[in-house]
């Protein structure tokens, strides 16, 4: 493996993850909406377009095109996609719901679009360069809280919904990608509470030690990914490694 792509690497966990990897030697492909802070001679910048304005998705193929050609280009074999979203602090505000009478359209459509469809929609368009790449090793930034049988505290339905969503698409895409790339493996990781403005509102009553710096997180997950082998494509893991239930 020559270089890294990031996808959402404006977020917290992505900048860490660029960091990590630039000072391990590799190239980084930063893709995002947003520009990083950090200039490294390694690091190569491609602007995202904005995925939610339409609901056309035919319309992005020629921007999955570029990226695959970078992709070839710096003989990418690994991949995190850390798009994920959980709350709107800004009018309308949009949180998590508490109790099912909380739920809305809205909230649910948001949680939806950028938990499971913008995901999906980078996973099939980069699906051309995953099918046939020897030895390639994606893994896209998901949650427990999305495991059903792990649910014992309730609320959180759109986040919970969508994260179980996204788990159970990935599972599907490892069974097929599997038939035309028996060398991948495709999962759904678990990055653990980091401390950023996704989980700033919800820190207040964490047990000691349980939340991470970004570059802790960062490589934490960097080990999943060495360890990361065939056999647990399709799986629901933790930032630790272990496997989690759907």
């Amino acid at each position: 493996m020559s270089a890294v792509l990031i996808i959402g690497a404006s977020s917290a966990i992505g900048q860490a993850l660029a960091t990590h990897y630039l000072q391990q030697g590799l190239h980084v492909i930063w893709l995002s909406r947003y520009s990083p802070d950090l200039s490294d001679p390694k690091l190569l910048v491609i602007q995202a377009p904005d995925l939610a304005e339409t609901a056309d998705w035919t319309v992005h193929r020629s921007f999955f095109s570029a990226v695959t050609s970078r992709l070839q280009q710096y003989q990418v074999g690994l991949i995190f996609n850390c798009i994920g979203w959980l709350h709107q602090q800004t009018e309308p505000k949009l949180l998590p719901e508490k109790s099912l009478s909380q739920s809305c359209a809205l909230l649910l459509r948001r949680t939806l679009q950028l938990n499971l469809e913008i995901p999906v929609m980078y996973l099939q368009g980069l699906w051309p360069y995953l099918s046939k790449t020897s030895g390639i090793r994606y893994l896209q930034l998901s949650a427990k809280v999305g495991s059903i049988s792990d649910n014992q505290l309730g609320g959180w339905y759109s986040y919970r919904s969508a994260k179980a969503a996204l788990n159970q698409w990935i599972k599907t895409a490892s069974i097929e990608l599997k038939r035309s790339n028996k060398t991948a493996a495709v999962v759904t990781l678990h990055p653990g509470t980091t401390d950023s403005a996704l989980s700033e509102p919800f820190q207040r009553n964490l047990p000691a030690g349980q939340l991470q710096t970004p570059a802790q997180t960062a490589q934490h997950l960097a080990q999943v990914a060495e360890q990361l082998q065939v056999e647990h494509s399709g799986l629901l893991l933790n930032w630790d490694g272990r496997v989690l239930s759907f």
